[in-house]
């Protein structure tokens, strides 16, 4: 196995070019537990570490570019204002040790079901930013991103430079069940993105399904019963029949499948539960401090 340690992003992709095959590496925690276990064995590792501008992000007006090797532990101290969802998502990774060196960019390129930032991303309705020595820049929409169980849209010559991610205009949460508190992979997981500036929800499941993927048919439903109900003018409390419709169909959008971690029932069951506990959290949140956002919607 050969090791690449390009020192700029353009010799990163001159690099990933060259050999197509090279798999990136940042902060390691997922791929370096394939090779240790022997699961995985490339020709080139492709290391990006140090490349300084992956691990800075930049606050703009209506976004936050990201880039793909901030750590977790810099979303949860500096971004928790303009990512609430995904800052949540980053508490739950693992330990301190880990948060410390992974990021979103891995979990984007491994794009395992079970990741911890897929349910927040798609909430969000975030962009993942490739480029290719070849053909330049691309977005892709994150709903694109996931192609099937750990396969994403990158083409072979392509690396993740970084993740645009609109600012929370809104209440935001994110829910995993787990075996225990830390150090687990989900069991499943559970996003939620009040979207009052465009009077939309949208939702991310993790781990209940062969990819990530969002509750369309719930989100569907839920922004109807609120436009038509008029809760966003009046944010009066959502009742119990709206909740209930809600999380039927979160239950519903899951495929999953029965494993050491859990059953195919229990995960339905599970993503239920936790849809209606994020819908009343974030609109309670929405009712008590996000009303002010109703005179510009």
């Amino acid at each position: 196995m050969d090791f690449l340690r390009p020192a700029s992003w353009e010799e990163a992709l001159a690099a990933k070019a060259e050999h197509p095959t090279a798999v990136p590496i940042a902060g390691g925690t997922d791929v370096m537990v394939e090779i240790n276990f022997d699961h995985r064995r490339p020709e080139y590792l492709l290391d990006l570490n140090r490349i300084a501008e992956l691990s800075q992000w930049e606050v703009g007006e209506e976004k936050v570019v990201l880039g793909a090797s901030v750590p977790y532990t810099q979303i949860i101290e500096n971004l928790k204002t303009e990512l609430p969802g995904l800052a949540r998502a980053s508490h739950t990774v693992a330990s301190p040790q880990i948060r410390n060196r992974g990021g979103v960019g891995g979990n984007l390129g491994c794009a395992s079901p079970a990741g911890d930032a897929h349910p927040a991303l798609l909430a969000s309705g975030a962009h993942v930013e490739v480029e290719s020595q070849a053909r330049g820049v691309r977005l892709i929409p994150i709903d694109e991103f996931y192609k099937g169980v750990k396969r994403n849209a990158l083409e072979a010559d392509e690396l993740i430079r970084s993740v645009h991610i609109p600012k929370a205009t809104g209440p935001q949460e994110f829910s995993k069940v787990g075996t225990r508190n830390a150090m687990v992979i989900a069991v499943c997981a559970f996003g939620l993105a009040l979207h009052p500036d465009k009077r939309i929800v949208r939702t991310g499941i993790g781990s209940a399904a062969p990819t990530p993927v969002r509750a369309k048919a719930a989100e569907e439903f839920l922004n109807a019963a609120l436009e038509e109900g008029g809760f966003w003018e009046s944010g009066k409390i959502i009742t119990p029949s709206i909740a209930k419709e809600f999380a039927t169909l979160a239950s519903g959008a899951c495929n999953p499948i029965d494993d050491v971690r859990g059953t195919a029932n229990y995960r339905r069951h599970a993503v239920g539960v936790m849809a209606r506990r994020n819908l009343m959290w974030t609109w309670e949140t929405y009712r008590g401090e996000g009303r002010k956002l109703e005179g510009a919607a």
